[in-house]
């Protein structure tokens, strides 16, 4: 006997999965097309169900975003805090393995695209910006300093202020992820290799701020 066919829409099949399918349609349509210009109704049918079912999960376009940089972002900063916490070695270690994942992991994949989005409609939306900065920038910069913290107090890292030292790191991975996914595409320039770049970054950071071994 011939299985009946599965007439239930894909969102009727697939309950379980539907919040990701959302998500992920919804990261596609802010990288692509930005915050102001993304429609609720065309991140719903990228994602292959109907505006009311996304309102089932979302209240508002704001919310969707904050959900996608949750889902994504701040995940991959809470993951790199609970590491951090158990970490037992070196400091300079430490301090590699955050940053060489969070260019891996966020600024060499499709969710530059949140922060290039930021930096360019931040002003207009100030509450999104206000959220983007205390779940993403605060939490991630204060992660920075802690390991700066860390070494400093370990003896392995000579006197700084974190907090400039933070920024120091920062700004140069934030030039990268723009030079990559922005300006590289349709300018000639010259290639940059953004492994490269990182291991000289953190190289000479760490040069200048580990305390010679006797």
């Amino acid at each position: 006997m011939q299985a009946p066919q599965d007439t239930k829409p894909r969102w009727e099949r697939r309950k379980d999965a539907r919040p990701q399918e959302l998500l992920a349609a919804a990261l596609d349509q802010f990288v692509e097309r930005g915050y102001a210009a993304t429609r609720l109704e065309d991140v719903a049918r990228r994602a292959g169900v109907s505006k009311g079912t996304l309102y089932l999960y979302f209240a508002n376009k704001e919310e969707l975003f904050k959900a996608v940089v949750r889902e994504n972002i701040v995940h991959a900063i809470g993951e790199a805090e609970q590491d951090a916490a158990v970490f037992d070695g070196p400091s300079a270690v430490l301090l590699r393995t955050i940053l060489m994942k969070w260019w891996n992991q966020i600024c060499a994949t499709q969710l530059a695209g949140i922060t290039k989005l930021m930096l360019a409609e931040g002003n207009n939306f100030p509450e999104l910006a206000q959220f983007y900065n205390e779940e993403v920038v605060a939490r991630g910069n204060g992660l920075i300093a802690s390991v700066v913290v860390r070494g400093i107090g370990r003896g392995e890292f000579r006197p700084v202020d974190p907090a400039v030292m933070t920024q120091v790191l920062v700004a140069p991975v934030l030039m990268l992820m723009m030079w990559t996914h922005s300006f590289m595409p349709t300018c000639e320039m010259p290639p940059i290799d953004p492994q490269a770049f990182m291991e000289t970054l953190i190289g000479v950071t760490l040069s200048g701020l580990e305390v010679a071994q006797p």
